[in-house]
């Protein structure tokens, strides 16, 4: 046994031990790399259809990639969009025509990262009551909107396929969160809503004795890209391993949501209490239609289709009088989807 440590001590002098005990030392004492601290802002209030971003929160799938998410409420896609291009969110949840249209007027240095919805869910929510059945009777009426909504970038395109004047609209400004109540209180005449915010509105409007009647935009032939991922042009650039572990983490989160759909409401409502489960289960259940379907099988999930991604931009331009040559690419980078 002596022989043995003394052989040990000539294979390793004690000032190399010493060292290596030392460095050991100072290796466990480290602290850990910290976790890049990340704000993610939706495109609307969190309703079930933003269950699987705020579950996915819970379930720690930002943070297994090293990542520290807080998430925040959006007030319509064109607010996201400019709160990602001016820095005060790091990513976005927006509609890609709305980052489109300020990227070609503006270079609002912001694009597209991936790819959410793979068809436009925009509609027009109406009063039963009202008699409006379709676009065309919409000529003469108060439409609710906010600031940069999207819904608004794609109604001139929408009004004129239905053969109704979009002169003859009278917008209103208002805040996201009291569209809903000023429709059922009759102030306006319509309201923008994706199709999926059906269940929980219009739960609502029968307790005051109406019934919300949805005019969905693709009843025109608007088969069009919507909602996506957002981040800024200098993020891309310079933090390409953020993106892709973000993505990774969003990936993740609603793959996770499509096949726990009750579990990601329950832990959707821990942190948004204001959502019943119910609301967020009819939410969640009709945004999984815009996002895994076969068109997202056949491009890819968050990917395009070229044909697709043309038609949309042709869209948007002439509704927005937007350059037609205009090269949207330099919009988009889905270089980093999984």
């Amino acid at each position: 046994m002596k022989r043995m440590q003394k052989q040990m001590v000539r294979l390793f002098p004690l000032a190399t031990v010493a060292a290596a005990a030392a460095g050991l030392a100072l290796g466990l004492a480290s602290p850990a790399t910290a976790a890049d601290k990340v704000h993610l802002q939706t495109d609307w209030i969190p309703s079930g259809e933003h269950a699987m971003y705020f579950a996915g929160w819970s379930k720690g799938f930002w943070a297994d990639e090293g990542i520290d998410i807080n998430i925040t409420r959006g007030y319509g896609s064109g607010d996201t969009v400019t709160k990602v291009g001016g820095g005060a969110a790091d990513f976005g949840v927006a509609d890609i025509g709305a980052l489109l249209t300020a990227r070609a007027r503006t270079g609002m240095p912001v694009k597209v990262i991936m790819q959410l919805y793979t068809h436009s869910p925009h509609s027009l929510f109406v009063l039963k009551s009202s008699g409006i059945t379709t676009f065309k009777g919409l000529e003469g009426k108060k439409i609710g909107i906010t600031p940069g909504n999207s819904h608004r970038v794609y109604f001139p395109k929408v009004a004129e396929r239905a053969g109704t004047d979009p002169e003859k609209i009278v917008w209103v400004n208002t805040d996201a969160a009291a569209m809903a109540a000023l429709l059922i209180s009759k102030k306006i005449d319509a309201a923008p809503f994706f199709a999926m915010h059906h269940y929980y509105q219009n739960k609502a409007a029968t307790q005051a004795g109406e019934e919300i009647v949805v005019l969905p935009f693709v009843e025109t032939g608007f088969a069009i890209y919507a909602t996506g991922l957002i981040a800024r042009d200098d993020t891309i650039e310079k933090n390409p391993d953020l993106v892709h572990r973000f993505l990774k983490a969003t990936q993740r989160a609603f793959k996770w949501a499509n096949e726990n759909r009750e579990e990601a409401c329950a832990l959707h409502v821990k942190r948004v209490p204001e959502v019943a489960v119910d609301d967020c289960m009819g939410s969640i259940n009709a945004t999984m239609t815009f996002v895994f379907n076969e068109h997202a099988e056949k491009t890819g999930l968050g990917k395009h289709d070229p044909e697709r991604l043309k038609f949309t931009y042709e869209n948007l331009a002439q509704a927005q009088e937007l350059d037609p040559k205009w090269d949207y690419s330099q919009g988009i980078d889905l270089r980093f989807v999984p």
